[in-house]
């Protein structure tokens, strides 16, 4: 299925937390976790900025037409048709990710927008599941910063991350079900910020965590 396609594209993390999105959520989530995967990778796989910028551009034109006239054959967009006008929300993610193209180090404006467009997405993704988009965006905004200084390959860059995701509230989140992948994406970034980790599945007692919060929200 070209769904399961796309979740093996899914990094482990991703996948992990995926796992716990109940049936009528997992679609929706997929959708914006495999965008997500895939700017990164148009970003990350780009020598030169001018043409990650016209392929960031593709996307951002795309999610700002009606699914009703996007082309086929192209199995995220298939998935995002699920998003319907609403789709429209994920343009800050392609923002937050064009702004990655800039030169090294980046600065931490620039990595701030690329956690408000993260953010932004989960919030918009809450807005369709009936949930709060505020509470869904703070989380998803923690989870990109902690994501981010453990990815990122300039230290300076790392330290700017981890410095705005230590500015955060890192107060618990209570999400509802539907959102339940963020719930482990947001407590395993808790988690890492505790206990000063970069990789949110650092040990093997994150997986012990993260059967918890998929399981229980908490």
């Amino acid at each position: 299925m070209l769904t399961d396609m796309l979740v093996d594209e899914l990094p482990t993390i991703l996948r992990l937390a995926l796992s716990y999105a109940p049936r009528r959520a997992r679609k929706l989530t997929l959708g914006l976790m495999a965008l997500d995967c895939r700017l990164a990778a148009i970003v990350r796989n780009s020598r030169e900025p001018l043409l990650g910028q016209v392929r960031l551009a593709w996307w951002r034109d795309r999610l700002a037409e009606s699914p009703a006239v996007w082309p086929e054959g192209e199995p995220l967009l298939g998935l995002l048709c699920l998003w319907g006008e609403k789709a429209s929300v994920l343009s800050g993610l392609v923002d937050g990710w064009e702004a990655m193209l800039g030169e090294s180090p980046l600065a931490g404006d620039v990595l701030a927008r690329l956690a408000d467009g993260r953010g932004g997405a989960f919030g918009g993704l809450a807005e369709l599941l009936n949930a709060d988009p505020e509470a869904a965006a703070r989380a998803g905004r923690g989870w990109a910063l902690v994501d981010l200084s453990g990815k990122l390959g300039d230290p300076q860059e790392r330290a700017e991350a981890r410095a705005l995701a230590e500015q955060l509230d890192w107060s618990r989140i209570n999400l509802p079900q539907s959102l339940r992948p963020l719930t482990v994406l947001h407590g395993l970034s808790r988690r890492a910020m505790r206990r000063g980790e970069g990789q949110l599945l650092a040990t093997s007692g994150a997986g012990l965590v993260a059967m918890r919060l998929g399981l229980l929200g908490r």
